[in-house]
């Protein structure tokens, strides 16, 4: 299987326009467009009764103590865990293509509605949305709790001392419809498509909020 998409190179920067926040020099970050970015594959077996889609941030720092704090940078030899972005599955066999903004455009306080997304068949079920991780991110807070369904951008802290890696993956698998119901996660996801995967192919995108970075990566 191949994957790619017309925003971003393979481990090339992804565009402000396809993350949740930008660089701002008077508050550290702005909220961005937050648009999804553009998804093609091809090559997929035969076999193939849907897929599914990951995004995930396999550099989001295992404890918080130093992130987004003044005077201080998360190290980078701190151990990193997952973050996951985007969560769609139940994709029927015959789409190969996602629109860039078709499952987000903007910042959406206390998230986008799900698990139903827009583009099913009546043979699929219909596509379904897992919630993202700023669902945990933002519980508690007042203003953006709640439940984050779809695609939701980078945002990784603005003093994190390395340049956070998001993985875009696309699984097939030989089953129509994942058995897995309500509202999920994308751990949940991973864990019940254990022994349904036919193939799976990746492109992954480089963001960072670091001002020392960001100048680094533009020289």
């Amino acid at each position: 299987m191949k994957l790619w998409t017309n925003a971003f190179a393979d481990m090339a920067p992804i565009p402000g326009e396809f993350a949740f926040a930008v660089p701002d020099a008077a508050n550290h970050v702005a909220l961005s467009a937050n648009r999804n970015p553009d998804l093609h594959w091809e090559g997929a077996p035969e076999e193939t009764r849907s897929f599914v889609l990951i995004c995930h941030d396999r550099d989001v720092p295992s404890r918080g103590d130093d992130v987004n704090q003044e005077g201080r940078e998360v190290p980078a030899d701190l151990p990193r865990v997952d973050f996951f972005h985007w969560v769609l599955i139940d994709l029927p066999p015959g789409l190969t293509t996602i629109s860039a903004g078709s499952h987000s455009d903007g910042v959406i306080a206390r998230g986008k509605p799900g698990p139903e997304a827009t583009g099913g068949t009546a043979a699929a079920g219909g596509l379904r949305h897992g919630i993202n991780d700023y669902t945990s991110w933002f519980a508690g807070d007042k203003d953006m709790g709640g439940d984050y369904y779809g695609y939701d951008g980078p945002c990784p802290p603005w003093n994190d001392s390395i340049i956070h890696h998001y993985v875009f993956t696309v699984y097939a698998l030989d089953i129509d419809r994942l058995p897995i119901e309500g509202k999920f996660t994308g751990q949940q996801v991973r864990d019940a498509m254990q022994g349904h995967v036919l193939a799976q192919a990746s492109v992954t995108g480089t963001y960072t909020l670091n001002p020392r970075l960001v100048a680094a990566q533009a020289g």
